[in-house]
């Protein structure tokens, strides 16, 4: 069974050193989506409908809202794995011109050869994580140091810079808007997901809405309004003190049970074991590196 390591959560994100041995669903997060192994078998995620290797000498890249899922094959060996979850924000606070770290085609490729130096950083970041609890801030530069290099040797940042801002995301089409607006307040109201009533709401079709939302955001209605209720089920585990039965039902869950199983195919970790290895970060002040 999967189990996670360690994870640190701020606001740069979630950083996870995850020991998997089953497959995750299609899924998909609002973050810069980096994947790194640290030990254990050479490995498979799927990206863009294709398979992409992870080894000592790879890292699987994950733009922001981009569909993904972890092929791990039954009885395979597990592997250790480095999880970085950034939040576009936090990486565009960190340097202006990361701004179009949220645009589609930050990470032209889904798959890189990792070079000797990041590799280092990655192997630092994967034993601070396992070894140093107590080093927040250094968590955090470790963190930054990684995907500055990340980012300058695989990203089209330079390309991008200025194409698009942050705020124009998740997506210009003011009945895409609407229909977003409508899944989050029916995520406010623990409400099933319900593709007609979302359509209604957007004023469009149950098709029209879905091409349009697929053409706009490039996920579906429903992969959207999952990627919602994982990261709500997510903050609530880490930040707060209500059992898994009251967050399933806040977050409309017939049974806890189906909670549980709904987070651990999207996470590979039941909620329970989140909240026992998660710790919480304060960001510290690390200065303009604009």
């Amino acid at each position: 069974m999967s189990r996670a390591l360690r994870i640190f959560q701020g606001q740069f994100g979630r950083v996870a050193l995850l020991d998997m041995d089953g497959a995750l669903i299609h899924h998909a997060h609002p973050h810069c989506h980096v994947l790194i192994k640290a030990s254990g078998a050479d490995t498979f995620f799927a990206v863009r409908n294709r398979l992409h290797p992870l080894r000592d000498d790879t890292a699987v890249l994950v733009n922001t809202w981009e569909p993904h899922s972890y092929a791990h094959q039954q009885g395979a060996p597990g592997t250790v794995i480095l999880a970085l979850y950034i939040e576009p924000r936090w990486l565009a606070d960190m340097q202006r011109d990361f701004t179009a770290c949220a645009s589609p085609g930050f990470f032209p490729q889904p798959c890189c050869q990792l070079t000797p130096g990041i590799r280092r950083l990655a192997n630092r970041m994967a034993e601070e994580l396992l070894f140093d609890d107590a080093a927040a801030e250094r968590h955090e530069q470790s963190l930054m140091d990684l995907m500055i290099a990340i980012i300058d040797h695989f990203s089209e940042w330079r390309s991008l810079r200025g194409s698009r801002s942050l705020a124009s995301l998740p997506a210009s089409d003011f009945r895409v808007r609407s229909a977003v607006r409508f899944m989050r307040q029916t995520l406010v109201e623990g409400e099933e997901f319900n593709i007609d009533r979302v359509a209604m709401a957007a004023g469009l079709s149950r098709a029209h809405l879905f091409r349009l939302f697929q053409r706009t955001v490039q996920i579906t209605p429903a992969l959207y309004f999952n990627v919602l209720r994982m990261e709500s089920a997510i903050d609530a585990m880490a930040n707060g003190s209500e059992s898994v039965s009251e967050i399933a039902s806040r977050l409309g869950f017939p049974a806890p049970s189906h909670f549980t199983r709904f987070f651990r195919n999207n996470q590979g970790v039941t909620p329970t074991e989140y909240r026992r290895v998660v710790n919480l970060i304060a960001s510290h002040p690390t200065g303009s590196l604009q």
